[in-house]
C-alpha cells in the first residue's frame, strides 16, 4: 500500500491525488476473511493497477458517475453492485448519458468518459436496495440510500470499523451538486439529514476533504456544505431584483466560476437554477412577470 493510504481495521482508504480532487477520487479497499471489495474504484486505483487489478471479489458503487466508475474495468471477474436506480448507468454508456441528461452533448460526453475515465459497460451489474449488506467475513458493507446527487446515490458504512464513505456528499466548498437530469435538490437536502444521523468513527469523502475522524469537525464541514444551497438561492433572489429570464440567470452563473469553460456548464447551471427558481416561485418569494421572465417580490 502507498504511504498516503489510511488504514481503519479491514478498510484501507486509497487516497487520491490532492486528496481526491477531480478527476481523481478516494476509494475504499476492504479485506474480509472470505472476500475483498473495492468501493468506487477511481483513477487513483487505476494508477495503481499493478497492485489492485483482478484482486477484488466485488465492486460496490456509491452511484453511477464517470469518476467513480473509472476502475471497474480492472475487475472483470468481480460482481458489480450499485443501487437499482443507477444500474442503467453502469450497464451501458447510453444509460450513463441518460443520467447526465445533456442530450446535445452526448457524443462529446461519450468520448470523454471512455477516453479519460476508461468507462467499460457492465451488463452483469446487480442492483441493490436501501439497507443492503455485503458480508465479507468479519467486515460488512452496509449501503444507505442518499439520493439527490443521482437517484441511486448511496453512502456506504463499513462495519464494525465504523467507516462511513460519503461518495459525492463530498463536504467541499463547491457545495452540493444537483445539476444533472437525475439530480434532485429536495432529495439531496433530505440525504444531508440522513448522513448527519449515521453513527461512525471516520468519514471519507470521494473528493477534496478526504478523511475526517472527529465528529465535531464532520458536522462543521457538513453544515458549511449544506449552507451552500441557501447561499445559491439567496444569490438567485438577489439577481431577480430586476426581471430576468432563465437564460439570463444561466449566463450569470451560480454554480461554476466564470472562468470555467467545460461544455456541460450551461446545462448544469440551467438544471440547478431551475430547481431554485421553482422553489422561490412556489414560496411566493418571486413571480412570473412575462414569458419566461421572473422577478423577486418586494
Amino acid at each position: 500500500m502507498s504511504s498516503s493510504d489510511r488504514q481503519f481495521g479491514a478498510v484501507t482508504v486509497v487516497v487520491g491525488d490532492k486528496n481526491g480532487k477531480y478527476p481523481h477520487g478516494n476509494s475504499l479497499w476492504i479485506r474480509g476473511r472470505e472476500a475483498t471489495a473495492v468501493v468506487d474504484p477511481s483513477l487513483s486505483v487505476v494508477a495503481r493497477a499493478a497492485e489492485f487489478a483482478g484482486r477484488a471479489d466485488l465492486v460496490v458503487q456509491s452511484h453511477a458517475h464517470e469518476d467513480h466508475l473509472a476502475g471497474v474495468h480492472l475487475f472483470p471477474q468481480a460482481r458489480v453492485h450499485v443501487h437499482r436506480a443507477d444500474a442503467l448507468g453502469v450497464r451501458s454508456l447510453a444509460g450513463l448519458l441518460t443520467i447526465y441528461g445533456y442530450a446535445h452533448l452526448d457524443a462529446a460526453m461519450g468520448t470523454f468518459v471512455m477516453s479519460q475515465f476508461h468507462y467499460a459497460p457492465r451488463r452483469d451489474v446487480e442492483g441493490f436496495e436501501d439497507g443492503a449488506v455485503f458480508d465479507l467475513g468479519g467486515a460488512r458493507i452496509r449501503v444507505i440510500h442518499t439520493p439527490g446527487h443521482t437517484r441511486g446515490h448511496c453512502a456506504v458504512l463499513v462495519e464494525p470499523d465504523g467507516v462511513l464513505f460519503l461518495g459525492d456528499i463530498d463536504l467541499s466548498s463547491f457545495g452540493p451538486y444537483y445539476g444533472d437530469a437525475w439530480s434532485c435538490l429536495d432529495d439531496f437536502e433530505a440525504s444531508l439529514d440522513i448522513v448527519r444521523r449515521i453513527k461512525a468513527r471516520a468519514w471519507v469523502s470521494f473528493h477534496h476533504v478526504g478523511i475526517i475522524q472527529d465528529r465535531g469537525q464532520f458536522l462543521e464541514r457538513l453544515d458549511r456544505f449544506t449552507a451552500r444551497i441557501g447561499e445559491r438561492e439567496a444569490a438567485i433572489l438577489d439577481a431577480l431584483a430586476v426581471p430576468r429570464t432563465l437564460e439570463d440567470l444561466v449566463r450569470q452563473r451560480f454554480v461554476y466560476p466564470a472562468h470555467v469553460t467545460l461544455p456541460f456548464v450551461d446545462a448544469v447551471e440551467r438544471r440547478t437554477i431551475r430547481q431554485h427558481l421553482d422553489r422561490v416561485l412556489a414560496r411566493g418569494q418571486a413571480e412570473r412577470v412575462g414569458p419566461d421572465r421572473y422577478m423577486r417580490k418586494a
